[in-house]
């Protein structure tokens, strides 16, 4: 298992032509799930786990390893199911989301596939708000699901998405009342993170749950106005999304010229280790690791007044 993850200047090839790769595994029963690899530290049989009293049900326990302390999330009872019971032969994905690294305990690991993202389609409608997908895909003629996990961590642990009274008072859109926000996110739950953190800004606010919608849309804006940035202050853009992703989104908007004036922050839970390095290259104007209000809002109010 200590193979399954190729280098990270390997993996950093993909970024930027809409592609991705994703680490298949099952939870309880024959269904599959997929983690984009960008996520993924380490793939490992599950250790000794350590009870910590009054922990969040979802979480099996706590795990050392590498001298660091882990919360270990059950991801099958984290998305309504059974809890994993047969711990011998379980493995844990450990992944970082939101500058912090979490263990997820999995049934069984599978293997990686190299994939598009325009294969990576949302989930079917009906799913509902319950729901725990963000995207869907198919593998071996069989569908493989994408979990939202940042909906699973905010349940465990609620981020606070309030701007602090000190940045909100610093705060100054006064010469941009007439613009609108623009958020792309594939996550309800990051969506509204993203939301409230920039009400502070008191702007008009638009969503988009992947970038090919997002990127349609602001076309649309732009065929009104004659440039985009008559009507869009700033477009803050998750990197994965299905069907289209950040940095894709990204790339067209800087060779549209309608669109190309654009500012763009990329906001996302993917390491920054060698994400910066690739913001220079779609032609993004900031990079922002998830999640944190003061920071979020104080580089979008950067690039309105810029």
């Amino acid at each position: 298992m200590s193979g399954i993850l190729d280098s990270v200047n390997q993996r950093t090839q993909l970024v930027g032509q809409n592609r991705l790769e994703l680490l298949l595994f099952r939870l309880n029963g024959r269904q599959r799930f997929g983690i984009n690899v960008f996520k993924v530290r380490e793939v490992l049989q599950c250790p000794p786990l350590t009870r910590i009293p009054k922990l969040n049900s979802l979480v099996r326990g706590v795990a050392h390893i590498r001298g660091q302390t882990i919360s270990v999330i059950d991801l099958s009872m984290a998305t309504g199911g059974r809890k994993i019971e047969n711990l011998d032969n379980a493995f844990i994905v450990i992944a970082e989301y939101n500058r912090s690294v979490q263990g997820f305990l999995v049934g069984a690991v599978e293997r990686i596939i190299n994939t598009n993202w325009d294969t990576i389609m949302p989930p079917p409608q009906g799913t509902g708000k319950a729901s725990y997908l963000t995207a869907v895909t198919e593998v071996d003629n069989e569908l493989v699901e994408i979990l939202d996990v940042e909906k699973i961590l905010n349940e465990i642990s609620p981020l606070n998405t309030d701007v602090s009274d000190e940045v909100a008072s610093g705060l100054d859109t006064s010469g941009s009342k007439d613009k609108i926000i623009f958020i792309a996110d594939d996550s309800s739950v990051a969506r509204s993170q993203v939301k409230k953190a920039l009400t502070a800004l008191g702007l008009e606010i638009e969503m988009a749950k992947n970038g090919l919608e997002a990127l349609n849309r602001l076309k649309e804006i732009a065929a009104e106005t004659g440039d985009v940035t008559d009507k869009v202050g700033v477009l803050v853009s998750d990197i994965e999304m299905p069907e289209m992703d950040g940095y894709t989104l990204t790339a067209e908007i800087k060779n549209t010229p309608e669109l190309q004036n654009l500012h763009v922050v990329l906001h996302t839970s993917l390491s920054g280790v060698f994400n910066q390095a690739m913001v220079e290259k779609v032609g993004a104007d900031d990079f922002i690791a998830k999640f944190h209000p003061d920071e979020l809002a104080t580089a979008v109010n950067k690039w309105l007044k810029d």
